[in-house]
């Protein structure tokens, strides 16, 4: 029997029904759901910050959620964020409406963070070049790619799964 610290996060969010002919598949699949949750620690957490610090990190992740219109997924990052207890500049990232300013370190990632949440396929290589421009190191240039592509995975696996389950 399973108890509540078993489930996964994504199974949550995903409100999947246990017993469930869809849970099931799912928990045939409990490889992949490990590695996610693996990669939440990962990328949300890690030991190695390099120059991004977990609560830029949650506050990022409540911007992307938000951008894709995930409340569940913004409030579990957003609950993140202000349990780290942020700086007021910080929490202001987790705003889309927030751009910083445009030729801060800041501004640029809010900037390429954006662009590549709504319309990754208009990334060009310029949006690199302007992270370095604006002091952002290669490292941190992969972690922040990083980063966004495990939003958009999150976001789409758990988009996925609650029409699979409605449609059920």
């Amino acid at each position: 029997m399973e108890g509540p610290e078993d489930v996964t996060l994504v199974e949550k969010w995903a409100a999947l029904e246990p017993g469930s002919p869809l849970h099931a598949a799912v928990r045939s699949r409990s490889d992949v759901f490990a590695m996610t949750e693996a990669t939440h620690e990962a990328a949300l957490r890690p030991r190695d910050l390099g120059g991004f610090s977990h609560a830029e990190r949650a506050a990022l992740a409540t911007r992307i959620a938000r951008l894709n219109e995930d409340d569940e997924l913004a409030a579990h990052y957003a609950a993140m964020l202000e349990a780290l207890s942020p700086d007021e500049a910080t929490a202001s990232i987790a705003d889309p409406g927030y751009s910083g300013d445009a030729w801060s370190r800041i501004g640029a990632v809010l900037t390429f963070t954006d662009l590549v949440t709504m319309n990754p396929k208009d990334t060009k290589p310029d949006d690199i070049a302007a992270l370095q421009a604006a002091g952002v190191s290669d490292a941190d240039i992969v972690r922040l790619a990083e980063l966004n592509a495990f939003l958009a995975y999150q976001a789409r696996l758990l988009a996925g799964l609650r029409l699979m389950r409605r449609a059920a």
